[in-house]
């Protein structure tokens, strides 16, 4: 019985994460899939109509390669009126592959980014956290990142600056937020000041 015990414990993946927003009718979901730095994740975002955006529900399916580097999202948002689908894969030449809700698709560098972040979202923080090891060490990184916003599903390129502590804690400054977060020990996000925190 112990010894069960003590493999449920090395072993806690695959696991469901959720979070819930500090200040808004807001949740994130997520089941992931760990395989050294290889990761697969299933979520989503679900959020209340605000002041600013309409109610939506966001789902997506993320695959990494085996450094943790993004080589696929697909993410589908549905709206009271109508729902509306995104892909974007990398390619061997680190060139990204964007299939628009139009329809249209694009080939674009990104600044050479490997990893992807959406807007309202602690998971996908997680990614270049992960990829680089920066919640094992202290070091300050920048970085460019495909970003995607919601519940437009526009993609658009931006940097993301992490400055890590060594004690969970990292400073980081976003396209809509300069804060500090904090991470458990396989980098996942636990709380992130003015958006969300793990449940």
């Amino acid at each position: 019985m112990t010894g069960t015990a003590e493999n449920e414990q090395q072993s806690p993946w695959p696991a469901i994460l959720t979070w819930r927003a500090h200040d808004a009718r807001r949740m994130e979901s997520v089941r992931v899939q760990l395989s050294g730095n290889r990761l697969k994740a299933y979520g989503r975002i679900v959020s209340a109509h605000t002041d600013t955006a309409p109610a939506f529900s966001a789902s997506y399916d993320l695959v990494t390669d085996e450094s943790g580097a993004t080589k696929r999202l697909s993410m589908t948002v549905t709206l009271g009126e109508r729902e509306r689908q995104l892909s974007i894969a990398r390619d061997e030449e680190n060139m990204w592959l964007v299939q628009a809700p139009s329809g249209q698709t694009s080939r674009v560098g990104f600044d050479g980014a490997l990893d992807v972040d959406v807007v309202f979202s602690p998971f996908f923080n997680a990614l270049p956290i992960r990829r680089t090891g920066l919640h094992r060490r202290t070091e300050s990184l920048t970085l460019p990142v495909v970003y995607v916003w919601l519940p437009e599903l526009e993609v658009k390129p931006a940097t993301l600056s992490y400055a890590s502590r060594g004690d969970g804690g990292i400073d980081l400054t976003s396209p809509v937020a300069e804060t500090r977060i904090t991470v458990d020990d396989g980098g996942f996000i636990e709380d992130y000041p003015g958006l969300a925190e793990r449940i």
